[in-house]
């Protein structure tokens, strides 16, 4: 089917507007990225642009050889594995019965799903509550406050609704129970929208800030994305790295770039596995009813 002279003008127009909101996306990154790979002295003159100057990997093979850094890189690393899977399993285990019509507390369930939505807790309330289960200063507050997540939970609850009840009539009739249902036939078919938001919560859990600079004082126990606030806004830490010796290539600037980037690459770099399953996911989970 061909496509009318004013749909071809209407996606041209959308084609460019993207184009031009990808590029003001990309350039501070490119910008920061070519700093990371730049020589001090052309750094210190302004030289540097999206293209590196000078190119170098001295602030890489500092960045890299430092244990404090990469202490944080798997503590956040493994806490993110661990609330991406735990999120989606409790996710999964609560969108299931609210899918189903027979589930007679599902509306009432929904109501309150929605208020958690849209009315967000205050921060005080949340910090005692939090502080008095016992999670201040312990590394399970970078996982257990992200676990649910009610639009997550809504896109999940929508999905499963797809499902055929003929199908899942012939499950129980020959004996299959409802987590049988759920882990061996449900899940295996939803690989799209778990794929979504194993992206959404991992992102969310990966760049966590607020949660630990509330509840973690601890400098062991600090994430990647404390640990770079420092490096980025404290001058003594950042100026601690840079040895006094002249024939390093390497300034604070040029560590903080790499830093930054070391933090961002991996969540760049499992985007492109997840991405099939994104749109599809996104899109059935939050249109269908």
């Amino acid at each position: 089917m061909s496509e009318s002279r004013g749909e071809k003008v209407f996606v041209s127009g959308i084609t460019v507007v993207l184009v031009l909101l990808s590029l003001f996306a990309i350039i501070p990154l490119l910008s920061v990225l070519s700093t990371s790979f730049s020589s001090k002295k052309d750094v210190d003159l302004n030289l540097v642009t999206i293209w590196p100057r000078g190119f170098t990997f001295d602030s890489w093979e500092y960045i890299i050889y430092r244990p404090d850094l990469w202490k944080a890189f798997f503590l956040t690393l493994g806490s993110t594995l661990i609330g991406t899977v735990l999120a989606l399993l409790i996710t999964a285990l609560l969108a299931y019965p609210l899918s189903k019509s027979e589930f007679r507390w599902g509306p009432v369930v929904m109501v309150g799903v929605v208020i958690a939505m849209v009315f967000k807790a205050p921060l005080v309330p949340y910090f005692l509550t939090v502080r008095g289960i016992g999670l201040y200063n312990n590394p399970l507050v970078l996982i257990l406050p992200h676990i649910l997540n009610p639009f997550n939970l809504i896109i999940m609850r929508t999905f499963f609704k797809q499902f055929s009840k003929e199908l899942e009539e012939a499950a129980f009739i020959e004996g299959c129970g409802y987590f049988r249902m759920l882990f061996q036939f449900v899940l295996p078919l939803s690989k799209a929208v778990l794929a979504t938001l194993a992206l959404f919560y991992g992102v969310v859990i990966w760049n966590q800030f607020q949660t630990p600079l509330l509840f973690l004082q601890n400098p062991e126990l600090f994430p990647l994305q404390i640990k770079i606030r420092q490096f980025i806004t404290d001058d003594s830490v950042i100026m601690a790295l840079v040895p006094s010796k002249l024939d390093v290539n390497y300034n604070e600037r040029t560590l903080r770039a790499a830093t930054v980037i070391f933090a961002i690459v991996p969540v760049i770099a499992v985007y492109p596995f997840l991405q099939k399953y994104f749109v599809k996911g996104a899109m059935v989970g939050s249109v269908k009813g």
